[in-house]
């Protein structure tokens, strides 16, 4: 089929992969213009940029959609299908009419819930058991279309975003080139409309949201910096210092430790283990400013940490 590919980060490569693989006729990408990146400011193509310029794709960048000529350029493709995932850009009702066998959205939750910017982050950080993908139709409300297929993944206390990240980005990528193999081979693609009455709505995430509140439960503190890993990374004070916190865990065996301590003190160097206002919380990889990400020990080496110490 002659698919128009809607992309730009990471999430959104496995797919656009998989469709030039199974050998649809990639007529168009669309992604987000080159952005400023790195210590030298210099302009950076997207992830799905520089994918698509190596196959030699038509690529094109415009700042929005809503101009009449960029609405023209693309319905010069006449393309049969749009594919969307985490384009980042608002796709107006004129441009979802342009495809004959109509628009589809790789959305990395399980929807209905979640929908929004940032569904990964909110799952774990309300503690779901499991997240997943869904394949949808694009509709002009937020997330709200018909449901195609979906794909569960398990929520574990070693998943970071990062890690369900990427597993739902090649979950993904495998329900959208079965549905357009269903879709081209039978000329249509059932759906399952969504329970408005079980809609929740996953908020970009703040950067005021990443500094730890060491009054609450070591289970939210660990949802925390799971949830925040890769970005925007949970972060506490120590010795007047920023630090980042990117990997930690419940403590198991905080019975045995002085959990009557002050929410942040440090109860415990090997491994490095801090009361929280219930239970303690198991620290594994930190990063000073200025410096890289490094074990739990290496820090307590390097800073000269001791029982007693405090995280603020």
């Amino acid at each position: 089929m002659r698919i128009i590919y809607a992309g730009t980060p990471e999430f959104a490569v496995p797919a656009l992969q998989g469709l030039i693989n199974a050998g649809h006729d990639i007529v168009m990408v669309l992604t987000q213009p080159d952005r400023p990146s790195g210590r030298g400011m210099q302009l950076k193509a997207s992830p799905v940029k520089q994918l698509a310029l190596k196959h030699g794709l038509t690529v094109f960048q415009p700042e929005n959609l809503k101009p009449s000529e960029v609405q023209d350029q693309i319905a010069t493709t006449h393309a049969d299908v749009l594919i969307v995932a985490a384009y980042g850009l608002i796709i107006p009702t004129a441009v979802l009419n342009i495809p004959k066998r109509g628009c589809y959205n790789i959305h990395g939750s399980l929807l209905p819930r979640w929908r929004g910017a940032a569904p990964i982050h909110r799952a774990i950080l309300a503690g779901d058991s499991e997240t997943g993908v869904t394949i949808m139709e694009v509709v002009p409300k937020l997330d709200a279309g018909n449901m195609v297929s979906k794909w569960a993944v398990p929520i574990t206390e070693q998943d970071t975003t990062q890690t369900l990240h990427d597993a739902i980005s090649r979950e993904g990528a495998r329900l959208m080139i079965e549905a357009m193999h269903t879709l081209q081979t039978t000329g249509q693609l059932p759906s399952e409309v969504q329970d408005e009455s079980l809609v929740t709505y996953a908020h970009k995430l703040e950067k005021s949201e990443s500094a730890i509140d060491w009054t609450q439960s070591a289970i939210q503190l660990s949802r925390q910096v799971r949830a925040f890993n890769p970005f925007p990374v949970a972060t506490a004070k120590f010795k007047e210092q920023v630090c980042k916190i990117w990997f930690a865990q419940v403590a198991q065996h905080a019975v045995e430790l002085d959990l009557a301590q002050p929410a942040g003190t440090i109860l415990q160097v090997q491994p490095l283990i801090v009361a929280c206002g219930d239970g303690a919380l198991e620290i594994h990889e930190l990063q000073m400013p200025g410096g890289k990400r490094q074990s739990a020990q290496q820090f307590v080496q390097g800073q000269h940490v001791h029982i007693g110490d405090r995280f603020l």
